[in-house]
């Protein structure tokens, strides 16, 4: 019997093609991209009349969580559905994951461990009927990211967590990510990764020039018309608005609207080459674009394989955002959930992971087992913040559903998508 189940929408060959693909720096349909290109805006704009016409509870309305008999006593598995590339993977056997495994072999506990989270908006379609419902997905946990967590918790679709089965994870969480707006203290949920947004560059491309500020990306006429901008508007906006002196976590519609009038005119003198999600890997490898806001997770992998790639993080601030592991409603194996929660909140197998995966670790103390596995991951600060990026992190305040839905609709106007 295998310690873990896999259940996958690619073929191992596919898998291991993706993942040289991704750690060499050259896939254009990075996990992070694919993730952003297609996250808030489809539902934020339309679908909140479609929420409605389900039955589903308008948010902030619905209080806590519904939770099932736990069969975890009985049944040793757990189902985690989760994005593809997000788990650390054997090199010679694409099959294999070896923090998976050696959790079951510890604990007795299977896992059938599903990579079928391509986007938010689709996955939140596949779970939505029955968690309107009030019945059981099929899944124990999931992992997606924190605007939508925010919405799952509003609308009382997710459990509240045991702390008594959490030891590791209250203690390890970094700071920097305990007390997020949408779930004060983490009472329902802790994050799997973070992800910076950060400025990237390549030097050959800006003539060996360092660009440090989103005033420069808009401004400086030796970059004109070679400047990418993100399609999240989190992301793009936020910069915007820290590069205005803005606070991201409480900021104004005019302030909102004053952003996206200076990107306007940047778009307007043609300073922005294009709004990019899963393709500006490739451009600013190329020196396509010279310079731009991107994630920090990617531009680790393009950092590797051509060093031509720099980043900086700006001395206003930069915009961090979080994937997030959440226990749906009636699951019937909670405490097991919990307890994979847990274990990957010990500072070896977190190490395993943020070593795969390169985007932010959010458990403290991980920095000495990742140096073990891998001593330039260990002293990257985009992977483990120092003090000094921990101190410049800034998080985009959640947004009322009438403000998610005008502030995406200004923002596609901008972007003309």
């Amino acid at each position: 019997m295998e310690q873990y189940e896999p259940d996958r929408l690619s073929s191992p060959a596919q898998l291991a093609a993706m993942h040289r693909s991704l750690r060499n720096g050259r896939g254009s349909l990075t996990r992070r991209s694919l993730l952003r290109a297609t996250s808030g805006g489809a539902l934020a704009v339309g679908g909140f009349g479609a929420l409605s016409a389900c039955g589903i509870p308008a948010a902030g309305k619905a209080k806590g969580g519904v939770a099932a008999d736990d069969h975890s006593a009985d049944e040793k598995r757990v189902t985690f559905s989760n994005w593809t590339e997000y788990m650390d993977v054997d090199e010679k056997d694409a099959n294999r994951r070896p923090t998976l495994e050696a959790f079951t072999k510890r604990t007795g506990i299977t896992v059938k461990y599903t990579e079928d989270i391509n986007d938010n908006v689709e996955f939140f379609g596949k779970i939505k009927p029955q968690l309107a419902a009030g019945q059981d997905t099929g899944r124990d946990l999931i992992c997606v990211t924190d605007w939508l967590a925010a919405r799952l918790i509003r609308f009382g679709w997710v459990q509240k967590l045991d702390p008594a089965n959490l030891p590791h994870a209250y203690a390890h969480l970094s700071t920097q990510f305990r007390d997020p707006d949408w779930d004060p203290g983490r009472a329902y949920s802790y994050p799997w990764t973070g992800i910076s947004t950060v400025i990237a560059y390549n030097k050959k491309a800006t003539g060996g020039k360092k660009i440090t500020s989103v005033s420069q990306l808009l401004d400086d006429p030796k970059l004109k018309g070679r400047v990418g901008f993100l399609s999240e508007m989190r992301d793009t906006v936020g910069m915007t608005l820290i590069d205005m002196g803005k606070d991201p976590a409480d900021f104004t519609d005019d302030d909102f609207d004053a952003a996206i009038a200076r990107l306007q005119k940047a778009v307007d003198k043609k300073q922005i080459r294009r709004f990019t999600g899963n393709d500006y890997t490739s451009d600013l490898d190329k020196g396509d674009i010279a310079a731009c806001l991107g994630w920090a997770g990617d531009i680790v992998q393009l950092k590797a394989d051509n060093p031509a790639v720099d980043f900086h993080i700006p001395d206003q601030g930069y915009i961090t955002s979080t994937d997030n592991l959440l226990v749906p409603n009636k699951a019937r194996h909670k405490r097991n959930a919990e307890r994979l929660i847990d274990y990957y909140y010990e500072p070896e197998p977190a190490a395993r992971l943020a070593a795969y995966i390169n985007y932010v670790c959010p458990v403290d103390g991980v920095r000495d087992s990742l140096a073990k596995i891998d001593a330039d991951a260990a002293s990257n600060p985009l992977i483990i913040p120092d003090k000094e990026m921990k101190a410049k992190s800034r998080a985009f305040r959640s947004l009322t559903p009438k403000e998610e839905t005008a502030y995406e609709e200004k923002f596609a106007k901008l972007t003309g998508s």
